[in-house]
This record gives C-alpha cells, sequence and structure tokens, in this order.
C-alpha cells in the first residue's frame, strides 16, 4: 500500500514532466490496527521514496473509520524541457506510449484466483506481472525524455489507453485514432492462456500500468525514442481533426471494425465492456 500510494502520485508528475519534489502523506488510522501493519505501510513509502529522489517531509496522522493513505507530491518544472499538459496535442501528432500495457489488469485477475484455475505460468512471469500492480514504476524519466524530445500533450496510462486517449484528446480538442495491433502487449499476458484478442483487450482497456501516452510531432519520433532509451517507446496511432458526433478516441481493428475502448471512469466504473 505504501509503494503504490507514492508511486501513483509520482507518475501524475511523471504526465506533466516534472521533476519530483517532496511528499507529504495522511494517514487516517482505525483504532486497533497492528503496529506491524503501519510499518510495513512507511518502509513501503520509504522504499519508493530513496528509489526515486523524494523526501518525505510532512503530512497528518488522524484517526478514521477505515485506513486512509492520502499522497500529495510537489513536482517542479524541470531545468531542461518544459511541463507538459494534456491539451496540447495537434492535427497530425503521432500518438506513442512508453513500455508495456496490460500487466497491471492482468495481475489483478492473478491476485482473485483461488484455484490458479486459467493462470497457470511460469513463477517468472506471475512475479513480473504481480510486480506492475503491486510495486508499480513511474515513468519519470521518460517523462522528461519526452518533454525534452518535443511532446505536446502527455497523461499516464491509469484507466486504460483507450480512457486515458479519449482524456487527452478531448482537453486537446481533437480526436485520437489507435490502431489495435500497434499496442504493445505485456510480455506475460499470451502465457496466461489468453487468446489474441483477450490479451490486447486487457492491454488497452486494463489501468495501472503508469506508463506514459504523449502526442508528438512525427519527425521528432527518432530523437524520442533514443531520448526514452531501455522505457521502449511505441507509435500506436495519430491525432485527428474531430468530427461532430464521433466519440474523441476510437480504436481500430486491422479490417477497419472500431472496437470499444473500454478503460476505467471513476465515478461509474468500468467501460471495459
Amino acid at each position: 500500500m505504501g509503494r503504490k500510494a507514492l508511486a501513483a502520485s509520482l507518475s501524475d508528475l511523471a504526465a506533466m514532466a516534472a521533476e519530483p519534489g517532496e511528499a507529504y502523506v495522511v494517514l487516517g488510522i482505525p483504532e486497533g490496527t497492528p503496529d506491524d501493519l503501519l510499518l510495513e505501510l512507511a518502509d513501503g513509502l520509504a522504499e519508493v521514496a530513496e528509489r526515486e529522489g523524494v523526501s518525505v517531509v510532512g503530512g497528518d496522522v488522524t484517526r478514521s473509520p477505515a485506513l486512509v493513505v492520502a499522497v500529495t507530491c510537489v513536482g517542479r518544472e524541470p531545468r531542461e524541457g518544459r511541463l507538459v499538459t494534456r491539451s496540447g496535442a495537434q492535427v497530425g501528432d503521432a500518438v506513442v506510449v512508453t513500455g508495456e500495457l496490460g500487466g497491471a489488469a492482468a495481475a489483478l485477475e492473478l491476485l482473485a484466483s483461488r484455484d490458479g484455475a486459467e493462470v497457470a505460468a511460469p513463477n517468472e512471469t506471475r512475479e513480473a506481472l504481480l510486480a506492475r500492480q503491486l510495486d508499480p514504476q513511474p515513468r519519470i524519466a521518460a517523462g522528461l525524455a519526452l518533454s525534452a524530445s518535443g511532446a505536446s500533450a502527455m497523461i499516464d496510462v491509469s484507466d486504460g489507453v483507450g480512457a486515458d486517449g479519449r482524456n487527452l484528446a478531448r482537453a486537446s480538442g481533437a480526436r485520437v485514432e489507435i490502431e489495435a495491433h500497434l499496442v504493445p502487449v505485456a510480455r506475460g499476458l499470451r502465457e496466461l492462456g489468453r487468446s489474441e484478442e483477450r490479451a490486447l483487450a486487457t492491454a488497452i482497456s486494463g489501468g495501472e500500468d503508469f506508463e506514459l501516452l504523449a502526442t508528438m510531432p512525427p519527425e521528432r519520433l527518432d530523437e524520442s525514442r533514443a531520448a526514452v532509451g531501455d522505457y521502449g517507446l511505441t507509435q500506436i496511432g495519430r491525432v485527428v481533426a474531430p468530427v461532430e458526433g464521433q466519440d474523441a478516441v476510437s480504436v481500430l481493428a486491422l479490417d477497419g471494425r472500431e472496437l470499444e475502448p473500454g478503460g476505467f471512469d471513476h465515478m461509474r466504473g468500468s467501460r471495459s465492456g
């Protein structure tokens, strides 16, 4: 819980290409909570803070009817590059994503499985997928690199590439077209016995991967790939002019069919179909 609470907050800074500064943590603790649980939570916070170079400088502790962990992270404009919002996408821009998608959503199924049915996979695969859910890595360095190499808009993939693509498109007053066959599927999904179609649906609709979805001029793609380095950067679509009556995002199959973008809406729940 400690690791994920801080990492998710830092991912919002990565999505704007901000350099992380300090963090503030508020804990609401129910009566009778074991000290060991709170110490483990603190260890998780400290682990991520040390790894990402962040200082936890304050916050608050209070009693509450349920355990509450609220993290605020302060970020600053980078020394090289600039802050990137989700509203700067231009018609003609390429749509790109870092890393691979779907691993965190697959991990939820692993965690929910009681008897291991339908999730038989090598231990190494299982552990890699579980880490995407339990120990997410905010793409701070990748966000800074994308800013310095010309990203016009950016958002982190916390609710699914379909849902977050829609958010970016609406903020930019444009339309995002994603080509499904270009979406990088997390290694391990197919090893869980998924069909190609189901693995791709998980990659498109699953959230909490905390990769970065960005737009940029096509002529800056090679520079951006070199800048991002080991994270990997894949073009998955393009920004087009909005059309009245159409959704802000579309996911296209190879045969031209429009697929359900899916994703998660925090007020309405899953829209994965």
